[in-house]
Formats: structure tokens, sequence, C-alpha cells
């Protein structure tokens, strides 16, 4: 299962260093509303998917929350079919849906060792931050 904080599931980008203090900051600054997983990785935690609605803890390197982040949609579509409007949403600076799927592909495959292909469900999930990490009031709530 994943970490809970204050019975929140938790959120965390990318792998521990450069890339998740990269990624939480997109988040941190509203560029990015959407993250994309590999359904796989839910069935292996024993976790159910996201719904609309649901709170997020987003966690840094060591842990900390950096802020609160409500769900705004779920889907599952193959790795092939991932739409444009999504990558877009992710924020991290893509030209096209190619760049997106070579990217993804790079990091599950050489980075986490999972094998990807056109068919492989991709759980994409859009959200919004509730809670800005600068509210100290909101932040000293964790």
């Amino acid at each position: 299962m994943w970490p809970r904080v204050n019975g929140m599931r938790t959120l965390e980008l990318g792998t521990p260093g450069g890339l998740r203090g990269e990624l939480n900051a997109l988040v941190l600054a509203g560029t990015k509303t959407a993250t994309a997983s590999l359904l796989a990785e839910y069935a292996e935690e024993g976790e159910e998917l996201e719904s609309p609605g649901e709170r997020l803890a987003l966690l840094d390197d060591h842990g900390a929350v950096l802020a609160e982040l409500r769900v705004t949609a779920v889907t599952t579509v193959a790795f092939g079919e991932v739409p444009w409007e999504f990558a877009e949403a992710e924020g991290e600076g893509y030209a096209d849906l190619d760049h997106w799927r070579r990217a993804h592909l790079r990091y599950w495959q050489e980075t986490e060792g999972r094998r990807v292909d056109e068919t492989t469900p991709v759980v994409c999930m859009h959200f919004t931050r509730t809670i800005d990490p600068r509210d100290r009031t909101a932040a000293e709530r964790y």
C-alpha cells in the first residue's frame, strides 16, 4: 500500500532526487495538473484507482507534504491512445504526443524496468492544488 498522511493517500511523482523536485515544482506552480501511472502499479500495491473528489498529499523526497491535491478525473487508456490534451496537462513541455510517448517509455522501461507497449493500460489522473504550500496555516496541518 501507498503511504497515508492524515487519512489521505500520498502522491510521490517520479523518482527521488532531481526528477521529483522538478515535477513537484511544476505542480506547485500550477503548470502540472495531470500525471500518468501504469495500471499494473495499482495491482502490485493493492491500491484502488483514485476517484474524482479524492484528496491526495503531494510529498517531497523526504516524505514531507508540499501541498494537498484534489483529483478531478481519472481514466484508464492504452498507452498508444493517451490523448494530447492529457499529455499537455502533464505540464512537462512536450512538443507533441510522440515526444510524450518517448519520454514515458524511457522512464518506465529504463528507470523502472517495466515492459510497456501500445496496449499497456495507463492511468491518466487530473488534479488541482487545493492547499497552497505558502499558506503556513494549511501547511501546519501536516
